[in-house]
């Protein structure tokens, strides 16, 4: 079945709900919504429903993931997109359920993962830059730890966007809202870098514009990069889960550390809610719980004479 036809299936599966499961309209409207996620996912991706594995519903798991959707809704996305597989081989068009082992996230409060300095050092060290993506993945790692873009943000920076004379992005954020983050002149650097590379390239008509592009001279998509930084962190060692989220999260960590002000982060990350950023402080008492319990002459001493036992 190709892609045309998804609305197709999209079809069959509201009257499958409707008829066989016998689901009011309110839930009918729920569980097409929650597709709807799915299958633009596959558009964008063009994949077959009857080439789906579990890798590419992973992908989309993080993909929803990176689009800043509560952990609630995730695991009501993925609970539609497995009654959605289900039906796909009760009505015999798959023979096989990709979305068998596709787990939800947890629901409840949850600390994201950070990277320390060091260890997006270590990130960018493992790139090869004798590949001619590997500067353009250098900046792009860069950029993202530098301003804590959001990965929709990156993909879509332009270089109207960039103002290198007075170090500052013009960021296009969520609800169209615009916002002025500050970039490092490491960041700048490591752009222009990457446009010695970017000028030898043959370049899509109406995508001139765009900073980052692949291979085929066009913008990239959120799944590329998700890829790339899986694929770097791997390659550094760095066992944490990582995604273009964690580099997000590190900036903010970082600032936080060093003393920002809370207010300036929000409007650093583009919070609407303060209540958002307020995550970060709990991330930095889990810090500066590990460093009491690790560094305090107290802690030290006790865990001395424990081994001492």
């Amino acid at each position: 079945m190709q892609n045309d036809d998804l609305s197709v299936l999209r079809r069959r599966y509201v009257r499958y709900l409707r008829l066989e499961r016998g689901y009011s309209d309110n839930t009918i409207e729920a569980y097409t919504h929650d597709i709807d996620y799915l299958l633009n996912y596959l558009r964008n991706e063009n994949l077959k429903v009857e080439d789906v594995k579990l890798d590419n519903l992973e992908n989309f798991a993080a993909v929803i993931y990176e689009f800043g959707i509560a952990s609630s809704s995730q695991a009501r996305i993925l609970c539609g997109v497995r009654s959605f597989f289900k039906y796909l081989v009760i009505s015999g068009i798959l023979k096989d359920d990709p979305s068998e082992l596709l787990e939800a996230p947890t629901v409840g409060e949850h600390l994201p993962e950070v990277l320390s300095t060091e260890e997006i050092d270590r990130m960018e060290a493992a790139i090869d830059l004798s590949k001619w993506e590997g500067q353009r993945n250098r900046a792009i790692i860069e950029v993202l730890f530098s301003c804590g873009l959001r990965v929709s943000e990156l993909v879509n920076l332009k270089f109207n966007d960039i103002f290198e004379r007075e170090k500052f992005l013009r960021i296009i954020g969520k609800g169209d809202k615009e916002r002025l983050v500050p970039i490092s002149d490491s960041a700048l650097h490591e752009i222009q870098l990457w446009l010695y590379d970017r000028n030898l390239m043959k370049i899509k008509p109406g995508e001139q514009d765009y900073v980052f592009l692949n291979r085929r001279g066009a913008h990239l998509t959120r799944t590329m990069i998700l890829i790339m930084i899986k694929r770097t962190a791997e390659e550094a060692g760095i066992t944490k889960t990582v995604s273009p989220h964690t580099l997000r999260h590190s900036f903010a960590t970082e600032l936080l550390k060093g003393g920002a002000d809370l207010r300036a982060i929000q409007e650093m990350l583009g919070h609407e809610n303060i209540k958002t950023t307020q995550i970060y402080t709990h991330i930095d008492i889990t810090t500066l719980r590990k460093e009491i319990l690790t560094h305090h002459p107290r802690n030290i001493k006790e865990n001395t004479d424990k081994q001492l036992i």
